[in-house]
């Protein structure tokens, strides 16, 4: 089968597509997917460079989080499956392939109203923005969740998924352009902010000092004390980014008289268990939420497979609203 392959870390040059071995056949609760499209993440840029390991048991060469296909094969055992079923699904690596062997519990039903290349674009940004805003931060309706990164895939499946539970949503971003584009998916109220910018204070003016109830951080060091300070009591701070970096310093009083919530969160490196509960939680509370039209992936530019490298680039120009997606 043809893969994107990583000749060894460093540049998108350094990417090519490679004739690579066959998965092997499906066996106890396997299935064979044949991708027909796969999405970008700074997961894959990352890897390419050396800095963020795959999994033991996944490849270090071929990159991917999540894709779009369809059922070519799956072990007898399996019954929730069957050949040529449309399938979406989140993986540890490979997804960028023409064949990819997952788990049965790893995959879910593609919206009938998707096209693959839309498709491929929901998995890993809806099952991270579900499971950290609604199964850790546990936000509900009426309550007020300010995301950094509004215009990214994590953060406009938050920001969707928040107005469709009845959330009051702010959203940070660096490019004016890009929450002009998040309005139409929600975004009540905007902040043009840099890594240097004290959004706290915007925040507290604008929520009357009370400050907002859920931070979906995917920016890191940069914003974490100013997270702190935009918090209301009982505020969960949920990590999923370090854009910004990894190590910050930030006043420990806050988070004890305001009784906060700091969890750092991160989808790829979780058992097949966890892996799974998550998309079965995607699977019933999502799911119809897309299928019915009411959120919506966001495919800012698609690539031909053989286009892998200008894909990369374009990525990491930050220039992207939503998400880039490879065509198999």
């Amino acid at each position: 089968m043809k893969a994107v392959y990583i000749k060894e870390f460093g540049a998108a040059d350094n990417l090519e597509i490679r004739e690579v071995a066959d998965p092997p056949k499906p066996t106890n609760t396997q299935v064979l997917v044949r991708v027909r499209a796969a999405a970008l993440n700074r997961a894959d840029l990352l890897q390419r460079r050396g800095l963020y390991p795959a999994p033991k048991g996944f490849s270090q060469s071929i990159p991917g989080l999540e894709f779009a296909g369809e059922v070519a094969e799956t072990s007898d055992s399996v019954t929730a499956w069957k050949r040529g079923d449309r399938v979406i699904g989140i993986t540890a690596g490979g997804a960028q392939a023409e064949f990819l062997l997952t788990e049965e519990s790893l995959l879910a039903e593609m919206p009938a109203n998707l096209s693959f290349i839309d498709a491929a674009a929901v998995p890993e940004a809806f099952i991270t923005a579900h499971d950290a805003v609604f199964t850790q931060a546990r936000l509900i309706k009426n309550e007020t969740i300010l995301i950094h990164a509004v215009g990214s895939g994590v953060g406009l499946a938050a920001l969707q998924l928040a107005k469709a539970k009845g959330a009051k949503t702010v959203g940070t971003s660096r490019t004016a352009d890009k929450l002009e584009k998040c309005r139409e998916f929600g975004l009540d109220e905007a902040i043009l902010t840099g890594v240097s910018a004290n959004f706290a204070e915007i925040i507290n003016h604008k929520t009357g000092g009370t400050g907002v109830n859920v931070v979906l951080d995917l920016v890191g060091a940069a914003y974490f004390p100013a997270n702190l300070e935009s918090l209301a009591v009982k505020g969960r701070l949920l990590l999923v980014g370090l854009t910004s970096g990894a190590n910050a310093e930030f006043n420990l009083g806050i988070a004890l008289s305001k009784r906060l919530k700091i969890v750092g969160t991160i989808l790829r490196g979780r058992s097949t268990d966890e892996k799974a509960e998550a998309t079965r939680k995607f699977s019933e509370e999502v799911l119809p939420l897309l299928g019915g039209g009411e959120i919506r992936p966001n495919v800012d530019k698609i690539f031909r497979f053989e286009d892998v490298q200008d894909a990369h680039v374009y990525l990491e120009s930050n220039k992207s609203f939503g998400k880039v997606v490879l065509e198999l």
